[in-house]
């Protein structure tokens, strides 16, 4: 599958994993405190920060009963009504052309996560580089019609979807023009449960549909992101919070810059250890090979004396004769004389 340009950075086989520090709400509706988010990234060595470009109204009505009240048992959000929830978590938009010029002048990549159609046109005014569309907005054909027409690069996380489901958005995205395209598997449930990450369903998306594909990771800490990277995962999008305890709508989920800082560490480690196949020792191990065990004459020794097991032993070094010939040399003669110490070679049979 072809590599992926997102902005200066290369995105595919053989790249460092491209990770981007979701804002979302934990800003608390501080611009002071987001772009003091925006300088935490840049320093935890994030790629990208990403925001979402949303009004409550455009999401959803202002209802506080009924259907509009989030009542799921454990729901991180439980007792909220929806309108509540985004008016608590939108990004206002004034805020992002200072959000992004803040990101680009650090040297991060910054766009958002567009819900309709009106923030792709507001989006397309601050000249993003790249869209990101949300799980629950997958299967929005209009929007995903929208931002393909932009012809710029599309992220979209397939949280819910089924394989139909994905197939029918994927055609409508390069039907419209999307021809960079890059799956993040994700699991819709905050904070979600490291069993339901399925991290499988990755070297499968790849193969499906032909396009680069990452994490949305909503799971507490980095061992599931970083597994993500062994498996193919190119992209990794985490929730990024500056401290948990000051809370924030997304906090329970996010990682704290020292958290943040060690899941682009060890996602780097990963994609490097990864490797390819090899089999012998790597060019470092070769200094290695000399203490293996190998055979020695373990007491002094005059021609014609037979060697045994107590005067030819299996030892370190490896710089005698492999140890797998010890059956065969016992009960034999020794040729020469040889103290104790010498490394076992065929010149003394």
């Amino acid at each position: 599958m072809a590599t992926i340009k997102l902005g200066q950075r290369a995105i595919g086989p053989g790249e460092a994993p491209f990770i981007i520090a979701e804002l979302s709400g934990n800003h608390d509706q501080s611009l002071d405190k987001a772009l003091a988010m925006v300088d935490a990234a840049a320093a935890c060595g994030a790629d990208a920060i990403k925001i979402q470009t949303y009004t409550a109204d455009s999401m959803t009505l202002d209802i506080r009963s009924g259907d509009f009240v989030i009542q799921d048992p454990g729901n991180l959000w439980q007792g909220k009504s929806l309108y509540e929830l985004y008016q608590l978590a939108m990004t206002p938009w004034d805020w992002h052309q200072a959000i992004f010029e803040r990101a680009n002048a650090l040297g991060m990549l910054a766009f958002s996560t567009p819900f309709d159609l009106a923030a792709v046109e507001f989006l397309e005014q601050l000249n993003v580089p790249c869209y990101k569309i949300a799980s629950f907005e997958n299967s929005d054909h209009a929007l995903l019609a929208a931002v393909a027409r932009t012809g710029k690069p599309v992220i979209m996380s397939t949280g819910m979807a089924t394989q139909t489901e994905l197939a029918e958005s994927v055609e409508v995205l390069k039907k419209n023009g999307c021809q960079q395209l890059i799956l993040l598997k994700c699991t819709s449930h905050y904070p979600a449960d490291p069993v339901d990450a399925n991290l499988a369903t990755i070297p499968h998306l790849a193969q499906l549909f032909d396009c680069q594909v990452g994490l949305s990771d909503h799971t507490a800490g980095i061992g599931v992101a970083v597994a993500s990277v062994v498996l193919g995962a190119s992209v990794i999008e985490k929730h990024f919070v500056l401290d948990r305890s000051e809370g924030g709508v997304d906090a329970e989920f996010s990682l704290q810059p020292e958290e943040f800082s060690a899941l682009v560490q060890e996602c780097k480690r990963a994609a490097v250890a990864l490797g390819k196949v090899t089999y012998g020792g790597t060019a470092k191990e070769q200094a290695s090979r000399k203490y293996r065990r190998s055979l020695y004459i373990a007491a002094d020794m005059q021609p014609g004396d037979i060697f045994t097991s107590a005067n030819l032993r299996s030892v370190r070094p490896g710089l005698g004769l492999e140890t797998k010939y010890l059956a065969m040399l016992l009960g034999k003669p020794i040729k020469k004389a040889a103290s104790k110490g010498t490394p076992m070679s065929w010149e003394l049979l």
